[in-house]
């Protein structure tokens, strides 16, 4: 069954925002942005010896989702991404955003 763009856009719309939870609409591309671009990282040069960037163990995309459903899987993301930025000395080059659940989950 086909989906109409419009119903596609409300639907993805919807989603984003639930997503989002307490964070600034503002602030919510620095969140996805970091996410998306961890992920591409990540997939792109795990494994590789001598890649452009590194991805060690404990600081890959595999290890978010490992994380998830953790009772601390905020402090964990932030571990995860902390460890990636200093093995490839990015600390400081992306947006500083921080992955803790309590503030995300709370609401304008």
């Amino acid at each position: 069954m086909a989906v109409k763009k419009s119903e596609l856009y409300s639907l993805l719309w919807e989603a984003c925002n639930k997503l989002r939870g307490g964070v600034e609409p503002s602030r919510y591309k620095d969140y996805v942005l970091v996410l998306l671009f961890f992920k591409y990282v990540s997939d792109r040069y795990k494994g590789q010896r001598f890649a452009e960037f590194t991805v060690n163990e404990g600081a890959s995309f595999d290890d978010l989702i490992a994380a998830k459903g953790k009772p601390d899987v905020g402090e964990r993301v932030d571990v995860i991404l902390q460890k990636f930025l200093e093995d490839n000395k990015l600390v400081g080059a992306l947006p500083d955003v921080w992955y803790d659940v309590k503030k995300l989950d709370q609401k304008n």
